[in-house]
């Protein structure tokens, strides 16, 4: 897996920054020019190099500038044949029905819904967040069962014997395999929820799937769980294509980066059909859109320590804007390691998206402070930068609200994924 820099993210940062061009920048890093040539060329080595200083400079991360491609030498090339579509023509024409798998409180399937999907069933296990959907959609089918007994039982008793069914989705978690062999199949990935979801796609094979994870599922044991995974899906009978998407491009005011993965009967991608990807918003929104008359509701608090600590940071600032006894103390060992680190004492400005929202939203190292009142956002303030609709009520006590929320896919990002599925499916003629 080779991972290189994502030169126009650099020059968009050096922009921001107001540094005219790499000479400059290179000097306010405190390297050669000839040394950052080396930094940004796609055969150097970040890890072991000055590109942290570089990171910490421009006030970002290395996932925020770096890109992965997979080589030929990991044998994880997929012959894709997928295109970028503008969402905002497309329109269902006619009825798609979609099952969701890991539901959660219904970020994917209100976005799915929105697109014009309708939801013939959502399976839940957490007691909560299956309360919310019911709370939300008292007509959905809402499967409040653990997938291995579903799996057992077969899905088609939970939604009917006849019940059409064009997607299946869902974000199952990223498990490891067990790598027994050489070439692993779908019988070698049991006991993961993987598995179960693979089972069910077996056992329904619908027109099409949509799979989401976390962006780290492209690295997982050096790419071989993401090969592993494509693989199965090319085992039941499916054309699959994949692409890490960032919620921001889509209508979201947040950072969040996810791998959705698509996939489609292989004798439909025969007959030329392409799967579709959405392309990205000309306009972001910023935490400021998000917010605008955001209703008032129960929310986290900062200790008093940390709330001292957050008042002497700046709205976009973090822990480097800190007298440095003060940023010492307050990270301990995390001071002295490596990487920008740029989550800690962090407090999000007006005019940028929201970095990823988190099942926690007081934790340290992963501060989201709010950019006027000294205290982390509240259950409406995240579910707006989620992109939920403020009727969208969530059940439970705050810390599971939070977790609900923390967890779920953007409404408004799984909207525009949606609509990008239906663009394929209406080229379908039965």
């Amino acid at each position: 897996m080779q991972t290189n820099i994502n030169k126009e993210r650099i020059k968009q940062l050096m922009n921001i920054k107001n540094i005219k061009n790499q000479t400059e920048l290179a000097q306010v890093i405190g390297i050669s020019k000839n040394e950052l040539s080396r930094i940004l060329s796609p055969k150097y080595d970040y890890l072991k190099s000055n590109i942290r200083k570089l990171c910490e400079v421009l006030d970002t991360n290395l996932d925020e500038i770096t890109t992965s491609e997979v080589s030929k030498e990991d044998n994880l090339i997929i012959n894709r044949k997928d295109e970028i579509i503008d969402i905002t023509k497309v329109k269902a024409n006619k009825t798609y029905n979609v099952l969701e798998l890991f539901a959660g409180a219904g970020g994917l399937a209100l976005g799915l819904e929105k697109a014009g999907f309708k939801t013939i069933g959502l399976n839940e296990l957490n007691k909560h967040a299956c309360s919310t959907l019911r709370k939300n959609r008292e007509k959905w089918n809402i499967i409040e069962d653990d997938i291995i007994n579903i799996v057992k039982n077969g899905i088609r008793k939970y939604i009917g014997e006849e019940t059409k069914v064009d997607l299946l989705s869902g974000g199952y978690p990223c498990q490891s395999f067990s790598y027994a062999g050489k070439k692993l199949g779908l019988e070698d990935t049991r006991g993961t929820m993987f598995y179960y979801y693979s089972e069910i796609l077996k056992e329904l094979k619908p027109k099409m799937f949509l799979a989401e994870n976390v962006k780290g599922l492209l690295t997982h044991d050096n790419g071989r769980t993401l090969k592993t995974m494509i693989d199965v899906f090319e085992e039941i009978g499916y054309k699959v294509s994949y692409e890490v998407l960032n919620s921001k491009f889509y209508g979201v005011a947040q950072k969040r980066e996810r791998i959705v993965i698509m996939g489609i009967k292989k004798e439909i991608w025969e007959t030329g059909i392409n799967i579709s990807f959405p392309k990205k918003f000309d306009d972001l929104k910023t935490l400021k859109d998000a917010l605008k008359d955001v209703p008032h509701s129960e929310g986290a608090k900062y200790p008093e320590k940390k709330k001292s600590v957050l008042e002497l940071v700046p709205p976009g600032g973090y822990w480097r804007d800190l007298p440095e006894e003060i940023a010492k103390d307050y990270m301990g060992k995390s001071y002295y390691s490596g990487g920008g680190r740029t989550g800690m004492a962090r407090k999000i400005s007006w005019d940028e998206q929201c970095l990823t929202l988190t099942c926690s939203p007081a934790q340290k190292q992963t501060e989201r402070c709010h950019p006027d009142e000294i205290r982390p956002f509240t259950v409406r303030e995240y579910a707006r930068i989620q992109s939920f609709p403020d009727e969208w009520i969530f059940e439970g006590s705050m810390n599971e609200k939070y977790k609900q929320i923390g967890n779920a896919v953007p409404v408004e990002f799984a909207k525009s994924i949606g609509l990008a599925i239906i663009n394929t499916l209406n080229q379908i003629n039965n």
